[in-house]
């Protein structure tokens, strides 16, 4: 257990995953991931969410050594998603006069994922319902679809810290960096529901916050506003830099040698930054992540069976799925007979928000020839002004 004071009455007892490799079972977490859970010790103790089933032991381990005997009064549901509620049955039978509060779709879903008897525990909370514990408040703010309809975040006024469920959160363990990771969790994650982030930052600006407590990830306590920032520009589909992901999908390498050859023409003409991508190869959720960072993408792929390539085909499709939106893109397609990437890529395209496509469209016959490279100019060009 780490120094785990956030402050005198406030602990933390969250623990670290780092056994886990992928995250929802899809989204690859070299270093592992967090589990974050506090404690408010006061005249009434609440606990603050539970973690995933895999760290059941370790967590109650923690737990029982910050309650030093006491026995808790409630446990705030901030988020039903399994790797913050599966230990919500085993504290409610290991505690039976503790109180569970949440809100209305909090007890839906733990109704459908606990056989437990809630008649006179449940305490049902609404937008901006308090519960007094003795020196802290808690106040409850209604975060629907941030990212499932029953998130709610809490905020205790009297230390004036955020409980912001999956908000501000980020793959990987407490004590790394935040920025790239937050980025990657939040835009695979949450990304989706830019409005609904907007909708709970306008909520969160009419509070004095002096640290912000997530569910995975650190605490966060020093320049909020940078954090507060980024979430703006994530959640608004905002591009953060000037620069170019070069994201290619292909089979035998020849359309690599022409994303390659691409991002050396783009260098050349002073691009800013300009990221490569293997899309077979490489973590797509980090290519998405990277996609929403910058302002301009050029996408490259093989024409396979008449389609474009899979793993840029489940690309396109994630980025759509995630409102991919207000970017410039270029695109180059490659085939022996029948070239016809580049035309599936800009229809999925074309049904974005606000994405402005290159006019030209390279195509390669093959495998890269010096009678191609004008029209890759051509293309650099473009993307660039």
């Amino acid at each position: 257990m780490k120094n785990n004071k956030i402050t005198d009455s406030i602990i933390y007892i969250g623990v670290d995953d780092k056994d886990i490799d992928l995250f929802e079972n899809q989204y690859i977490v070299p270093t592992g991931i967090t589990y974050n859970s506090y404690v408010i010790l006061d005249e009434k103790i609440a606990i603050m969410d539970t973690v995933d089933i895999r760290k059941t032991e370790e967590w109650l381990s923690n737990l029982e050594k910050v309650l030093n005997g006491k026995k808790p009064d409630y446990l705030i549901v901030s988020h039903m998603e399994s790797d913050h509620s599966d230990n919500i049955e085993n504290l409610a039978n290991k505690y039976p006069e503790m109180k569970i509060v949440g809100n209305m779709q909090t007890f839906k879903m733990i109704s459908q994922f606990f056989d437990l008897d809630l008649q006179d525990r449940a305490i049902t909370v609404k937008e901006g319902d308090t519960l007094n514990l003795g020196k802290h408040t808690l106040q409850f703010i209604m975060a629907p679809m941030v990212h499932w309809p029953e998130v709610m975040v809490t905020y205790e006024k009297s230390e004036k810290i955020l409980f912001s469920a999956d908000g501000f959160g980020k793959f990987g363990t407490i004590d790394e960096d935040w920025e790239d990771e937050a980025r990657r969790y939040y835009l695979n994650i949450v990304g989706k529901y830019g409005m609904n982030v907007q909708a709970l930052l306008k909520k969160a600006s009419n509070l004095d916050i002096k640290k912000i407590c997530p569910l995975h990830g650190p605490i966060l306590e020093d320049n909020l506003e940078y954090y507060i920032n980024k979430y703006d520009i994530w959640s608004s589909y905002k591009p953060e830099e000037d620069g170019v992901l070069v994201a290619y999908a292909s089979i035998h390498g020849n359309t690599e040698k022409v994303a390659k050859k691409f991002a050396e023409i783009l260098t050349k003409k002073g691009a800013k930054k300009v990221e490569l991508v293997d899309l077979a190869r490489d973590d797509k959720s980090k290519a998405l992540a990277d996609a929403f960072k910058f302002d301009k993408m050029v996408v490259a792929s093989s024409t396979y069976n008449m389609e474009i390539f899979p793993c840029m085909e489940q690309f396109l499709r994630m980025l759509a799925s995630k409102n991919y939106q207000n970017r410039k893109v270029g695109i180059i397609e490659n085939g022996t007979w029948a070239p016809s990437s580049g035309k599936l890529m800009n229809e999925m395209f074309s049904k974005m928000k606000n994405i402005t496509i290159c006019e030209t469209m390279v195509t390669i016959k093959s495998a890269l020839k010096e009678t191609d490279l004008p029209n890759l100019e051509k293309l650099a060009e473009q993307i660039l002004n």
